[in-house]
């Protein structure tokens, strides 16, 4: 008759401690696979603010059209893209999806499109079709400003009434522009009469951020730094506006810049944005 052998394992006060902490740990990561937690959700609010939102950013000009250019060369189509595509960065790291008109330096005209006032107009019609296609949360065009008059200098951010949302968009822009980046006591202003902001019916907002026809901002928005500053403050007041803070509108009185509907005018040509008057 055989006999059958027992193995004992003494298991310590200390050890079966530990062996009851590792089941816990098992047990809390099982739970944590399988249910989301509200304070995991609480986690994924704060840190992607901009989760589930589509924006579409729009970097003026591009490819034969380089926009304006200052004394010492330095063209918009260059300094719009650059700041674009900072602020895709800080955009994407809030968990939007961003999509850009244009991420090189080109236009959206056909190759086969001749002449360049045909080829700024298509342009300018593809741009307005992606977000009619995108249907985003919130279109951003950015431009810069150059006028004959050097003095001018500041940023200075633009809307329609076409979106309800539109007006408190560029203010909270302009706010944190004006306050954290840009000595300038520019306001957000009311405009129509540009093709792009006049087609659009989703919340959107167009920003000069600054003037390339004064020697001392054309300066600053040649370095890589203050492109990052200005692009980093247009985020922050974009935060401010999906966030639900309420802007501190006043009522707008007369008439805005521009007159009559968006036309193409008797060349041909469409508006791409304004080119403002020293008047703040």
């Amino acid at each position: 008759m055989k006999r059958h052998g027992r193995v004992v394992i003494w298991i310590t006060g200390m050890a079966r401690g530990k062996l009851v902490t590792m089941a816990l740990l098992a047990a809390l990561v099982v739970i944590v696979f399988t249910n989301q937690l509200p304070a995991a959700k609480t986690w994924t609010y704060w840190t992607l603010p901009l989760s589930g939102k589509t924006i579409v950013l729009d970097p003026g000009h591009g490819g034969a059209d380089g926009g304006a250019k200052s004394a010492d060369g330095l063209w918009e189509k260059d300094v719009t893209l650059n700041i674009s595509m900072y602020l895709k960065d800080y955009l994407q790291q809030a968990g939007a999806t961003v999509v850009m008109t244009r991420e090189s330096d080109k236009d959206l005209a056909s190759a086969a499109t001749k002449g360049y006032s045909r080829r700024k107009t298509e342009d300018l019609k593809a741009r307005v079709a992606i977000v009619r296609e995108e249907k985003p949360d919130l279109f951003l065009s950015v431009h810069l400003n150059a006028i004959p008059q050097p003095q001018w200098y500041g940023p200075q951010t633009f809307y329609t009434n076409n979106h309800k949302d539109n007006a408190a968009i560029a203010w909270f822009i302009q706010e944190e522009l004006r306050t954290t980046v840009a000595e300038t006591h520019r306001q957000s202003k009311r405009i129509r009469n540009i093709f792009i902001l006049d087609r659009s019916d989703v919340p959107t907002a167009l920003v000069e951020v600054g003037f390339l026809s004064n020697a001392g901002e054309a300066a600053k928005l040649a370095q890589e730094e203050y492109q990052k500053q200005l692009a980093a403050a247009i985020y922050r007041g974009l935060l401010r506006y999906t966030s639900g803070e309420t802007a501190p509108l006043e009522e707008v009185g007369g008439e805005p810049d521009g007159v009559g509907t968006p036309t193409e005018g008797q060349d041909g040509k469409l508006e791409e944005h304004p080119r403002t008057s020293p008047a703040e």
